[in-house]
């Protein structure tokens, strides 16, 4: 299990105070406090909750983790969890915590207007509160993007030997499958599967990052990645990161017909929560202005509510039809989108 780490964001003037591995345990519950589980490990995110803690005097205390433990934790705790809400990244974890029967509606009309229904789950039970597209991004010396469609047409032979992407293993690369299968069904992405790997450049390896490195350095000359990945490098202190990517473009597939893929990082009201009005509040300040203003310029995140501005690097690389999928048909579509990977011999 990865390490646990809790902090507490008390008030305006205060900073960020770590203490030791432990439950917060319901005897800190009540008063003006929320319970984070949180599997986001982005230092800007301090920012939304000491905001949070400004605007309302309820305090946030954290505990950060990779989802699938804290999934584990929440379970484990049963109705004695101090958590009130759950927070993660990518549709397929929201989906697994879900399945837990971790979340309860939050019945909360502010989140219900601000944020689109194909972002938030049909139910009430999470809602996206960034999102993050998917992209093909391509060596710019090789390829011209009006050589680029599709996710679909990364399975043309002419694209042999030049693909780039992480593990089926991934949760963002389940969810992209899980979308194409509900757009195209199994027969014809299991197909479409097949043809891509017949494409890899190489064995599945490494991070996003690493995949836009080696499509720098010519291994390939396209990648399947996430655009904030590119954003931190082109804004990176480091000169070497920036070289890196001058020499990358990025194209959004699928604009004649249904859109690119969009995944979301999102959470929702944990159903044993012992301060579920003020779990509630924190919510809907995630769905703030000020709250999606610093995820997208923190992160280099797209906000889900309108009219919040996007990053300038991010907004450089223009606009894009977003595919209007549910994010919670191709959570779930997860599971059977890393079988379909896994018979094709995408490891």
């Amino acid at each position: 299990m990865s390490k646990m780490s809790r902090r507490t964001f008390i008030g305006a003037a205060s900073a960020a105070v770590a203490v030791g591995v432990g439950g917060i345990g319901r005897a800190q519950s009540g008063g003006q406090v929320v319970n984070l589980y949180s599997a986001r490990h982005y230092d800007a995110d301090s920012e939304i909750y000491q905001a949070f803690a400004d605007e309302t005097g309820i305090r946030v205390n954290l505990i950060e983790a990779e989802a699938d433990p804290l999934i584990e934790r929440i379970n484990s705790e049963g109705v004695n969890s101090p958590a009130d809400v759950l927070v993660t990244v990518d549709a397929g974890r929201l989906w697994r915590a879900e399945q837990a029967g971790l979340f309860a509606p939050a019945n909360s009309t502010l989140l219900s207007t601000a944020i689109p229904a194909n972002l938030r789950h049909p139910d009430g039970l999470w809602f996206g509160f960034s999102k993050r597209a998917r992209v093909i991004m391509y060596d710019k010396s090789k390829v011209n993007p009006s050589q680029l469609s599709t996710y679909e047409d990364l399975a043309d032979p002419k694209w042999r030997g030049q693909v780039l992407v992480r593990s089926s293993t991934n949760i963002y690369n389940q969810s992209l499958v899980g979308s194409i299968l509900a757009a195209n069904g199994e027969p014809t992405t299991e197909s479409w599967a097949e043809g891509l790997v017949a494409n890899f450049a190489r064995p599945p390896e490494g991070n996003d990052t690493a995949q836009i490195q080696a499509c720098a350095s010519g291994l390939g000359s396209l990648a399947i990645v996430n655009t904030y990945y590119l954003m931190r490098m082109a804004s990176s202190d480091k000169p070497e990161d920036r070289a890196v990517a001058e020499k990358i473009g990025v194209f959004f597939p699928n604009q004649r017909d249904r859109g690119t893929h969009v995944n979301i990082s999102g959470g929702g009201l944990v159903k044993t929560a012992p301060n579920r009005e003020n779990a509630i509040k924190f919510l809907e300040f995630l769905a703030s202005p000020r709250a999606q203003e610093i995820f997208a310029k923190s992160n280099y995140e797209y906000p889900v509510v309108s009219g919040v501005p996007v990053a300038p690097v991010l907004a450089s690389y223009g606009s894009f039809k977003e595919d209007s999928l549910n994010a919670a048909v191709f959570g779930r579509n997860g599971e059977e989108a890393l079988q379909i990977a896994d018979r094709a011999g995408w490891k």
